[in-house]
């Protein structure tokens, strides 16, 4: 009884160990009931402070998906090539508007954000974007040029997004547009002139992004890849590895003690038997 006692209890703590380490866990009822009412509250807040907000003409959710794009299929491209964006490249981050907020949001849990301005603390991303428009909208840079939304029909920021319009039916005429506002990108920040590094980024840029804005279905956005996703994974079964393993062993350890103990028992029993018939 004490074995598999003992047995339930590793179980129970690998179990454990696996969610702590996942950040996978299942909150009370009271809990949620508890965030919905903070959530609620905030968005009350906020409801009446956008009243007063000031009126910005560019997607923070568009400009967020581009600059993740940007970052994910070009940057390390960029960096290995050790290339230098002109300031004439719309694609350098101090020509996004929402570049300095974005930096000042602190994620700390999924139900905890925080401002690195002011240190106030949110439940979730949407009501620090409220905060930003509201309370720091004058660290926004305005500047004519400075929406990298504006980019999000030459960068896919629709099919990085997963949504509905990279799945609709092709028009020729945006996808012509597109394609356009694409090779003017790869123009303006790898010119071919400025050597062998900014020709091939230039290709490469062609390849990555602007081939695919054709209805013909040949070309698929970002071809050329981009950051190691595998790393996290490798990273993530390496941890569980380290956590299950001892426990592995300590089960293995405490099923041959309770096979070792009960042919010990066998062969006391069996001793007792032949000494019975001896007698």
């Amino acid at each position: 009884m004490k074995k598999v006692t003992a047995i339930a209890s590793i179980f129970l703590f690998s179990i454990l160990r696996l969610q702590q380490f996942l950040h996978v866990s299942s909150s009370p009822l009271l809990y949620e009931n508890q965030v919905h009412n903070e959530s609620s509250g905030e968005s009350r807040n906020f409801e009446q402070e956008q009243e007063d907000a000031p009126e910005v003409r560019c997607s923070r959710d568009r400009s967020r998906a581009a600059w993740k794009v940007i970052d994910q299929y070009l940057t390390p491209f960029v960096e290995k090539e050790n290339y230098q964006l002109s300031k004439k490249c719309r694609l350098l981050p101090e020509n996004d508007m929402f570049r300095d907020q974005e930096e000042h949001k602190i994620y700390l849990d999924r139900n905890e954000w925080r401002c690195g301005y002011c240190k106030k603390s949110f439940r979730e991303e949407k009501f620090i974007d409220q905060h930003f428009d509201k309370r720091h909208y004058n660290l926004l840079d305005l500047t004519h040029g400075k929406c990298l939304a504006d980019l999000c029909g030459a960068l896919h920021c629709d099919a990085a997004m997963n949504s509905k319009s990279s799945r609709s039916k092709c028009n020729p005429e945006a996808a012509a547009r597109n394609r356009h506002l694409c090779e003017s990108l790869a123009d303006s920040c790898f010119p071919i002139s400025e050597g062998p590094s900014a020709s091939r980024l230039h290709e490469l840029f062609l390849h990555q992004f602007c081939e695919a804005h054709s209805c013909s279905g040949k070309h698929k956005p970002f071809s050329r890849g981009g950051k190691d996703q595998g790393s996290f994974f490798r990273l993530a079964v390496g941890a569980l590895v380290l956590v299950l393993l001892p426990v592995f062993y300590l089960f293995l350890y405490l099923i041959q003690s309770d096979m070792k103990g009960r042919t010990q028992e066998l062969r006391r029993i069996s001793k007792s038997g032949w000494k019975a018939k001896s007698a």
